[in-house]
């Protein structure tokens, strides 16, 4: 499946391009749908009809998973982090969505929360809630990985920059991995750190690639007054709505990048929406209890 490309402008003779990938699906979109893809598909092929993954208050990969579980008429249960929200989650948008497409959410404390990739946490799991399949948080492990792979295609062989927002990683790991040898993927991490690239080097040896920490306004899920005027005014001017977490980053961060003349001269630059649009609602409600403008 491709996405659309759209030519967004020319600055500093560097061509910068769009690959919307946000536009695949309206409720399991950009990279989530990418990551889910072949982990669905053994899903299916099993005889397995639950699957149980974790996330926070207003994620992305829960929504999705939520969303494809419905789509696909298989259980789904959601750890999230958090307990305090058992008595809230009906006024949080993202929580509130994955209940009305038949998740069951579990809420757990901080400190049980991390322990969601050890052994015996997931032993007890399985005894409380019988077999499942297990996708991690983020949704990122090796057919995350296989999938996120066919982000790029031969109509983008003549791009020089591959750029894309970082969380867990999976999805720079997949970019990376199927880079060709003249392209460089510039990763805009959307939290302080580039821890990811443990993540990139377990599934590629591919080293053409970096990650950037700069642009993650103070760390995950965290934005200012400055980052809102930014993609409110993408919006405008290019009629295209990013989310607060991980393509507004991104986009500021090529935009910037590209008015120092980061890029080399007569160059081309793909940047990839992964989506994510669904979290917007929940980042408004926190902007307005801040008395901050909205994303529009």
């Amino acid at each position: 499946m491709n996405s659309i490309l759209q030519s967004i402008s020319k600055l500093q003779e560097v061509q910068l391009s769009i690959k919307r990938e946000d536009l695949l699906f309206p409720e399991i979109s950009g990279n989530k749908f990418r990551k889910l893809k072949y982990q669905l598909a053994e899903v299916l092929q099993s005889k397995t009809t639950t699957i149980l993954t974790f996330g926070g208050a207003y994620s992305n990969h829960i929504a999705a998973v939520a969303a494809a579980g419905k789509k696909y008429n298989l259980n789904t249960i959601g750890i999230i982090r958090g307990e305090e929200l058992l008595h809230v989650y009906s006024e949080n948008p993202t929580l509130s969505f994955a209940k009305q497409q038949g998740m069951q959410l579990e809420f757990v404390t901080r400190e049980s929360y991390r322990e969601r990739d050890s052994v015996l946490y997931i032993e007890n799991l399985k005894k409380q809630f019988g077999d499942f399949y297990l996708i991690p948080e983020g949704g990122t492990n090796a057919l995350a990985i296989k999938g996120c792979a066919e982000i790029l295609n031969s109509g983008d062989r003549d791009f020089d920059y591959i750029c894309v927002p970082v969380g867990t990683g999976g999805t720079l790991a997949g970019i990376v991995s199927s880079l060709l040898p003249h392209q460089k993927a510039i990763g805009f991490s959307a939290l302080k750190g580039t821890f990811q690239k443990e993540i990139v080097a377990a599934h590629t040896n591919n080293m053409n690639y970096q990650i950037l920490d700069s642009y993650n306004f103070r760390g995950y899920a965290k934005i200012d007054a400055n980052l809102v005027r930014f993609i409110n005014t993408f919006k405008n001017e290019q009629d295209i709505q990013l989310d607060p977490v991980y393509t507004g980053k991104m986009m500021y961060g090529v935009m910037d990048l590209m008015e120092k003349q980061y890029f080399k001269k007569n160059s081309s630059i793909l940047a990839i929406h992964t989506g994510g649009l669904q979290g917007i609602a929940g980042m408004n409600q926190r902007l307005k209890n801040k008395n901050m403008p909205l994303i529009l």
